[in-house]
């Protein structure tokens, strides 16, 4: 049936390449009087049953509440059009508009709707291929814009609780009931923070006129986190642990489905080594630089639940570390997966930052302080007494060698600076008593703020 639905996916992407409530808040424009853009929120938690970080939005007038599998490297907006759309305030992105132009990868026109006119199905529109990245599916989708609302903490306006920050013409793509297959119960669609004109950062930027910037902190939490699109206030102790490493662009899309010459939107950065309790472990350096097909090189993702690495290179590190647990009397026992590794974890002591176990170090290009993955962003608990290694082999090609998936970026600040093209990492928050969750309540109970910066 996998292959089944890959080959369908296929056809269909060669297919379209070729066609183509907030009453009881206070709600607030994205682009006020007084020039200061509100600090906009997105809450985050994690689902159980399928490892997704899932998000809440509201859209629409009336305005619906969707629950959006959240997609750090996605294109965009997507949600289910097929069940009832209903809005006042609706309207599709015409060929030819400005809306359209915007969208640089939309090189088709819908023309072929013979129903009912309604979201979704309206002709002369601008059409996007629409992309589950979770179960790998794509069909084709009528871009529109509608109105969005967002959270807010009202601190910035000096008094309490949470508001919404309305965000009018938010471009976004109509998906089709099919494409939530794969997604956490409740979803309705993907919110994509990828490097797009069409993602929310782009279009926050641009809704508050360029005063809120293209920055976005994302904390994620085995239970709840948040994506902040601002960054830590500076000298704080959480911005002074950041380490940053250039942004690279791949130019050749990761996507299913995507147009000739389309650059990823994902988030890459240059791995120079990794290292097990300081130890280097020997990989093939070419596969950590991304080739002229846009094949190896390293992303960050929040759609894989776990890091997985390129077959050579997981081998590798699964050995060192096996060979350095030795030192840390832990005991291997067999595997559960789909981890290679998996050890009793009744004999592991635990510490501040998780199970004491080898530590993985990540050093980066520009030869900063290295990225620690420690115990609770290296370990899963399978088991009441089973606690396995978090990595996950990829096989011998997989299109991109290093993907750190959602586990290893837990209770880390992960800043993405546009305007700078740099991304930075703070490492586990765990030592320092600061946790993922701990960054929602301050936002929620109205913590410290520096203008707009986040103190943690």
């Amino acid at each position: 049936m996998a292959a089944l639905t890959q080959n369908i996916s296929l056809v269909l992407c060669l297919t379209l390449l070729t066609i183509f409530s907030p009453c009881k808040s206070s709600i607030i424009s994205i682009n006020p009087n007084n020039g200061q853009p509100p600090l906009l929120y997105l809450p985050v938690r994690k689902d159980a049953d399928t490892l997704q970080y899932v998000t809440v939005i509201q859209q629409r007038t009336p305005p619906v509440s969707l629950n959006l599998t959240l997609d750090l490297g996605g294109r965009q907006l997507w949600v289910d059009c097929d069940l009832p759309y209903v809005s006042s305030t609706y309207s599709p992105a015409r060929c030819g508009s400005p809306h359209c132009s915007l969208v640089a990868d939309s090189r088709s026109c819908f023309n072929d709707c013979f129903f009912q006119s309604q979201p979704g199905c309206y002709n002369d529109t601008c059409g996007l291929v629409v992309d589950n990245s979770v179960a790998g599916i794509v069909t084709g989708g009528e871009v529109g814009m509608d109105v969005i609302y967002v959270q807010a903490p009202a601190a910035m306006r000096g008094i309490s609780g949470m508001e919404m920050v309305s965000v009018p013409e938010f471009l976004f793509t109509c998906g089709a009931s099919f494409l939530l297959e794969g997604l956490a119960d409740g979803v309705s669609g993907m919110a994509g923070l990828g490097r797009t004109n069409m993602s929310f950062p782009s279009q926050f930027s641009a809704a508050s006129s360029g005063g809120m910037g293209k920055t976005f902190s994302l904390c994620l939490g085995p239970t709840t986190g948040a994506v902040l699109f601002a960054p830590p206030a500076a000298g704080s102790d959480v911005a002074n642990s950041l380490v940053f490493t250039p942004l690279l662009t791949n130019p050749v899309s990761t996507a299913t489905c995507h147009n000739g010459g389309e650059a990823s939107s994902e988030y890459f950065v240059r791995v120079k080594s990794i290292k097990v309790n300081g130890t280097p472990v020997k990989v093939n350096a070419t596969l950590l630089s991304i080739d002229e097909q846009g094949r190896g090189g390293t992303k960050i993702s929040t759609v894989d639940p776990y890091t997985v690495l390129e077959s050579s290179i997981y081998d590798a590190v699964l050995n060192a570390f096996v060979e350095a647990s030795g030192k840390y009397n832990m005991t291997r026992i067999s595997s559960v997966g789909p981890f290679g590794a998996c050890f009793n974890a009744s004999g592991i002591r635990i510490t501040r930052y998780g199970p004491a176990v080898p530590r993985i170090e990540v050093e980066f290009e520009n030869g900063v302080a290295a990225w620690r993955i420690l115990g609770a962003n290296s370990m899963v608990r399978v088991g009441e007494a089973v606690t396995c290694l978090g990595l996950v082999d990829g096989g011998a090609n997989p299109r991109t060698a290093v993907v750190f998936g959602g586990h290893q970026l837990e209770d880390n600040l992960v800043v993405f600076d546009m305007e700078r093209s740099r991304v930075g990492l703070s490492g586990s928050m765990l030592g320092r008593g600061r946790s993922c969750a701990g960054f929602v309540d301050r936002i929620t109970t109205m913590g410290s703020y520096t203008g707009r910066d986040l103190t943690l």
